[in-house]
Order: C-alpha cells, then structure tokens, then sequence
C-alpha cells in the first residue's frame, strides 16, 4: 500500500495535543510546526485519521515543497510536482485555499490562478489532451506559503473535520468542535470523572466530553472528499475504518456531564445536538444561571467558553460575571476550572491567578486559556498533559 506524507492543520497553540493524538493511533510524527502536524501514513492510516483525530482541521496528502520567490518560480515548481499519481484524467481539480506568510508571494487568487495552469500543463503532457472535462470526482488543493517555502497538500476531508454533523443547530458565537475537544484533552478529565460547562451554548464541550467517554469517534457521521478516491484509499478501508469506530462505542458508560444555559432556547438546542450525536443519555442540561452553579460532588471540573464582552455593552458586565464564576468555583470542593475567553482582566476578576495560562486563537479571536488547578483525588495519578 502506498505510504503518503500526511498534513493535518489545526488551531494554532494545540499542535502537542493533536500530535499526541496521532501517535495515539499509532504513526510516526516527521514535523510540528505552527498550526499543523505533519505524519507518515498509508490509505488506513488516511481513513482513520479522518474518522479518529477529534483536534484536527483536515487531512492534507503532502504533494511536495519547494521554494518560490516568483510567480514563474510557482509555475515551475508546480508543474515539476507528480500531479497524475493522484488525480485522474476526469478529475475536477483546483486550488481551494491559498495562504501566506512572510512570503513576497502573497495574493491568494494569483497564487491559485498560475498554480492551477502549472497542474494542467503537467496533466497535458501525460494525459496527451489539450482540455480536461473535469466531470469526475473532487480533488480540492490547498498550498501554503511560508517564508517563501511552498508546501502543496491535497485535501482528502472537504468540509472542516469540525464539522461532526451533529451540530445542526447552534448558538450566536459557538466554540468550534475541535477547539471544544482540544480544551478537554489539554485537562486530566476522564470520562469517571465530573464535568460541568455553565456557559454550555449549544452543548459543545458537554457533548464532546460525552464522545470522548462513550469512546465515540468524532467523524463517524460525516462524509469525506477521499472517499470517491480509490486509487488512494479503496471503500474496502473506509468500511474497515467505520467498523473499527462503531466497535469502540461503549453508551453504557456512566458519566456525570452536566451543561448549563441561562438561555431556554440554547438549553433545547443543546439538547437537540446532543441526541443527534447520539450521546443525549449521558449529559443533563438545565436552565441555570452561572449564580446557581454548585454540585455536590468532590474533585470535578469546569470547562467552560464563558462571555468575551465582544460587543460594548457586553464588556461592562463581565467584571461582575467573572467575579460570579470566582465565587461559585470557591465553593466547590476541590475542583479544577479550565476557562477560554479574551478577557484579560479575567483572572482578577475571578480573584486567583491561573496555574497555567495558554495563548491560542478561537477563530480569529486571540483567546487564553486559564487552567485553575484543584487537588488530585487521593489514589489517582493525572495522566501526563500536554504542555
């Protein structure tokens, strides 16, 4: 079976958890660097990276890379890249996304323009046609540029592999499935374990933790670009791959998560979400103020997405609602609170200062993530988090 080089992006500041996730699957790393994670893996591997990894974008198959300085140096470059290993006669293919970074090439839909006529003048040459149909499958390209170095990569996922098809319903400022799943796994919370999200929205935290303790695999639902691909990765894997996932569902686990929402309608939304990835029998959503937030268990966490004062009239309530979160934390017993927002005077507000604060970006938004740490439960050993 042919070995690629695999690229999966991810949100930037969560590189070690993906990383750690792929070699949870068993493949061996060949770069980190910002925003992604690149790896060796066969059309197993390609499968099961989609249907597995719970913090990656996408997959990308790693065309090739070389420098570029020039347009004319793009053309060439790119043209000298094996194109007809991987697409077609038929194929329909193109430059989805373009993106620069310290490069004097810098303009997305030229980038995409001169890229697509070096593919078609290699395809030219070795199909011996002059027009290519492009009546078959999907080939999406996508190619970054980093200090002038190009890296061209194939895009075997289509939509973003945060989209886990459950989430058909959503609140004004979701946090992204895979950020949700990423902020999980950068704690020491295990599926025995308490969690509560106070600010739940449409149930995104709740339902990955949900996933994560019902061992369900995040692309299970979903369709992938690389499955009409067979001379990459025949059906026969997929099936295999889908098999293997549906084997490792256990919802006879018993969790304690919990989501609260002060909003009725987000709490029914949360609800919907919930059941539609199947794991509605293993969190409890209610209306509730972050006030009323108590529990009367020991050792639990808060994971939460609260308010980040986005709009003006927002910003003058968060003191008073991070002070809230402060309080209610202070009486629970022993817990910890792991918190995302861009609110700056946050840890004043909640009056501690964080144990770890970590820098990343939701969206576009740069974000921090405070990790107020409880004690560890007598007998039980943390497992070792990514730093």
């Amino acid at each position: 079976m042919k070995r690629f080089e695999l690229i999966a992006p991810c949100h930037f500041g969560m590189e070690s958890v993906l990383k750690r996730e792929i070699q949870e699957l068993g493949y061996d790393i060949t770069e980190v660097a910002d925003g992604r994670v690149t790896f060796f893996g066969d059309g197993e591997a390609l499968c099961r990276a989609n249907v597995f990894l719970r913090t990656a974008e996408r997959v990308l198959i790693k065309i090739g890379s070389f420098p570029a300085e020039t347009f004319e140096e793009l053309f060439q470059g790119t043209r000298a890249l094996p194109w007809e290993e991987y697409l077609p006669r038929d194929g329909r293919f193109w430059v989805a996304k373009a993106a620069s970074v310290k490069s004097r090439l810098f303009s997305p839909s030229d980038i995409q323009s001169v890229m697509k006529k070096a593919m078609v003048e290699r395809l030219k040459g070795v199909y011996h046609v002059s027009w290519f149909e492009e009546s078959g499958a999907d080939f999406p390209i996508r190619v970054f540029l980093m200090k002038d170095q190009v890296t061209v990569g194939l895009d075997t996922t289509g939509e973003s592999l945060h989209k886990r098809g459950y989430r058909k319903l959503a609140a004004k400022a979701p946090i992204a499935e895979n950020l949700a799943a990423a902020l999980i796994l950068l704690t020491p919370w295990k599926g025995d374990r308490i969690l509560v999200d106070p600010f739940c929205g449409s149930g995104t935290i709740p339902i990955e933790a949900a996933m994560m303790a019902a061992h369900m695999a995040p692309g299970m639902k979903r369709s992938f670009t690389a499955r009409t691909w067979p001379h990459i990765a025949e059906e026969r894997l997929w099936r295999e791959t889908l098999e293997e996932a549906a084997d490792l569902v256990d919802l006879h686990v018993e969790t304690d998560i919990q989501g609260y929402d002060i909003d009725d309608e987000m709490v029914s939304i949360s609800r919907q979400n919930a059941k539609l990835a199947g794991v509605d029998g293993l969190i409890h959503f209610q209306r509730r103020g972050v006030e009323q937030l108590s529990h009367s268990g020991k050792y639990g966490f808060l994971i939460t997405n609260p308010p980040y004062g986005e709009r003006l009239q927002d910003k003058e309530e968060l003191p008073a609602l991070y002070r809230t979160i402060g309080e209610r934390y202070r009486e629970l017993d022993a817990w910890s609170l792991y918190l995302i927002t861009a609110y700056e005077q946050a840890e004043a507000a909640i009056g501690r200062k964080a144990d770890k604060n970590r820098k990343l970006y939701n969206g576009m938004i740069k974000t921090y993530y405070y990790q107020f740490l409880g004690p560890k439960p007598k007998g039980r050993k943390h497992p070792e988090i990514c730093g």
